[in-house]
């Protein structure tokens, strides 16, 4: 058997392996939830719990200002108004995990970007406090000791960008002020690499890199095929190659349909595709038929069927994509999104093992 760090290795390069990749995101509540009833053990990780082949650590602080003390403007039961440091305002909820609600954004358009955000980006001198090196250390640690494949994890230039704006003020700026946002890219990508390059000086590289980038939506991506090529991929390129300059395979994450956006986010050079949003209109099994020689997999198991423990139609879906999707040795089981906490322990439980045992190669 291989260890996970070895499978993963060989899995973003499409090479023989044992068996596919196992990995997967869960809401914090389903923690809560499995470990209160004590299918997890006190101070047990999901990833040694399952076996996961591959760990990552989110060790970049991105805000813009990292002086700025978050202020509560409106307060209830369940949800609390906060101004960060972006000077956004975003609704979050108290009692559950869920994305924040936009309310408002200081930054709207070019002229606040360049005043209130940019010369914070670029301070130098703040670069080794944007950096957790104390947790990239222990978690890098963690996932040594188990033999698992560990990344950076953290997000790219289209996923910086809107908090400090807002989807809506961006995606308008995309159409009406291109060049402001491309200028916001080309800034979060030299911020990241800047930022790779004192992390790894002080705490060593990792083995591979995970960037989230939600890029789409239900059946569309956020934008068009030629802004993506014009405005994001010159960013996504750049920092790509940076990280195979470091010998460092890159896995993005991107909820929502993307696949228009396929051929140019092959061409920036990513390693492997996740999370394959079936909800969304995406298909793994026919991005595996037209990208699979360039692109390893990682998701495209419908959330859905585990959100409703559908037993049955879980053992479909997995008799159905995996025989086909680990036919060139590039896939890692995971679901197309997170597993919330109204999936039961059991069919979790199912969902891998049966996995498993269909994704051998033995």
């Amino acid at each position: 058997m291989m260890t996970g760090r070895e499978r993963i290795e060989r899995i973003m390069k499409r090479q023989s392996v044992d068996r596919i990749g196992l990995f997967e995101h869960f809401w914090g509540d389903t923690y809560k939830l499995w470990s209160g009833r004590g299918y997890i053990k006190e101070g047990e990780s999901f990833d040694d719990h399952f076996g996961f082949d591959l760990g990552t650590a989110w060790v970049f602080n991105t805000v813009a200002d990292l002086d700025f003390e978050p202020v509560v403007l409106e307060e209830t039961d369940e949800t609390r108004v906060v101004k960060d440091g972006n000077y956004a305002t975003l609704r979050r909820h108290k009692l559950h995990d869920t994305t924040p609600e936009h309310i408002d954004f200081d930054v709207k358009e070019r002229d606040a970007w360049e005043e209130l955000i940019k010369p914070k980006l670029l301070k130098t001198e703040d670069y080794k406090r944007r950096i957790n090196f104390e947790g990239y250390r222990e978690l890098k640690g963690q996932a040594a000791a188990a033999e698992r494949f560990f990344c950076w994890g953290g997000v790219n230039v289209f996923e910086s960008m809107h908090p400090i704006c807002g989807h809506e003020h961006m995606l308008v700026g995309m159409a009406l002020d291109p060049d402001w946002v491309k200028e916001m890219a080309d800034t979060y990508a030299e911020m990241t690499i800047n930022l790779f390059e004192e992390l790894f000086a002080a705490g060593g590289k990792p083995d591979g890199i995970w960037f989230y980038e939600d890029m789409g939506f239900k059946e569309r991506p956020f934008m068009s095929p030629a802004m993506y090529r014009e405005l994001i991929f010159p960013a996504h390129k750049r920092t790509v190659d940076f990280c195979h300059g470091h010998g460092l395979p890159v896995i993005l994450h991107s909820c929502g349909f993307v696949e228009p956006l396929l051929p140019d986010i092959v061409a920036a050079g990513i390693d492997c595709l996740q999370v394959i949003e079936i909800k969304a209109g995406m298909d793994p099994l026919r991005i595996h038929k037209n990208f699979g020689e360039r692109l390893s997999l990682c998701g495209g198991m419908d959330a859905r069927n585990l959100v409703k423990n559908d037993i049955d139609a879980i053992r479909r879906e997995l008799a159905e994509k995996i025989p086909v999707l680990k036919s060139n040795n590039g896939y890692i089981l995971h679901s197309d999104h997170s597993i919330p906490e109204t999936c039961d322990y059991e069919t979790y439980r199912f969902f891998v093992e049966d996995g498993l045992r269909l994704g051998s190669y033995i």
